[in-house]
């Protein structure tokens, strides 16, 4: 279970005045839940996700991980980004395999760990294949594999899939759930794609900017797996998009000018696929 418990984080910036990213945010995630957070850009949703990770430090609160509280990184937490970050010069194998190599494992046990992990992510044939020879979305499998290979306890994935077309963007989310739901895993997904939260999430939490705190909250209570047919998807994704809509609206005020209205000014919330849709 994550505890986050009143937890700001505060920046000096270059002229000496302090920027608020994150204002006093609480949160609990329950083990093996699937939460999402979206917002705006700028509202705190990855340096939530840095704390948690134990790559930055609170300014105030406090974050707790089954009951103990966080000092810095760990090996129960594993973090996915946007960028797959995987060595050129490495083989899919190798590349997931590099982690358990590290904590000394054997070669063999190593590589039949690994092989399971390219297994689910349904990259068999791949193994042998450097990064340069795959495909955007096939990168990010891998990625995803050398994560679940060293079995952390919450997987906490920034955007992993935002450089993606759609069409590999729908069958990673769907891949992504099928994992999911066999591991058990805890995951914290952060995303600007309001469909990609309601398709994989228990829970989509919205954040304010601004400074960033939880806005809302919405439980996802369609059955699993979810089904971009159902009308409780739908139905969930236009009311995320309304929570959203005065966030948005301080966003582009700020960049265009106070005379801006997103109400006025055409925005689409038919899809809400993702958020700069209208803008």
């Amino acid at each position: 279970m994550i505890a986050i418990n009143k937890v700001s984080k505060r920046y000096t910036q270059r002229k000496g005045s302090t920027y608020t990213a994150l204002d006093e945010v609480s949160l609990t995630i329950q083990k093996g839940e699937f939460v999402s957070i979206v917002g705006p850009s700028g509202c705190g949703k990855s340096t939530l996700l840095n704390l948690i990770a134990g790559f930055e430090q609170a300014s105030s609160g406090s974050i707790a991980v089954n009951g103990q509280k966080l000092t810095g990184p760990g090996a129960d937490r594993i973090v996915v980004f946007q960028e797959h970050g995987l060595f050129p010069w490495l083989t899919v194998l190798d590349n997931v395999a590099f982690g358990l190599k590290q904590k000394g494992l054997a070669k063999k046990a190593r590589y039949d760990l690994a092989l399971e992990q390219i297994k689910a992510v349904h990259l068999s044939k791949f193994v042998d294949r450097y990064p340069h020879e795959l495909s955007g979305g096939m990168k990010q499998r891998v990625a995803i594999a050398r994560a679940l290979v060293m079995d952390p306890d919450i997987l906490l994935m920034d955007e992993p899939f935002a450089a993606l077309d759609e069409q590999t963007r729908i069958i990673l989310l769907k891949d992504l759930e099928e994992i999911w739901l066999k591991t058990g895993k805890t995951i914290l997904f952060i995303t600007h794609n309001i469909r990609e939260a309601v398709m994989l999430s228990d829970r989509v939490l919205v954040m304010a900017t601004q400074p960033g705190k939880i806005k809302k909250e919405f439980a996802v209570q369609a059955a699993r797996p979810h089904e971009m047919g159902d009308p409780l998807i739908h139905a969930l994704e236009n009311k995320i998009m309304e929570a959203l809509t005065d966030e948005l609206e301080k966003v582009v005020r700020e960049e265009l000018g106070y005379e801006y209205s997103l109400k006025k000014n055409a925005i689409s919330t038919s899809s809400a696929d993702h958020m700069g849709v209208g803008i």
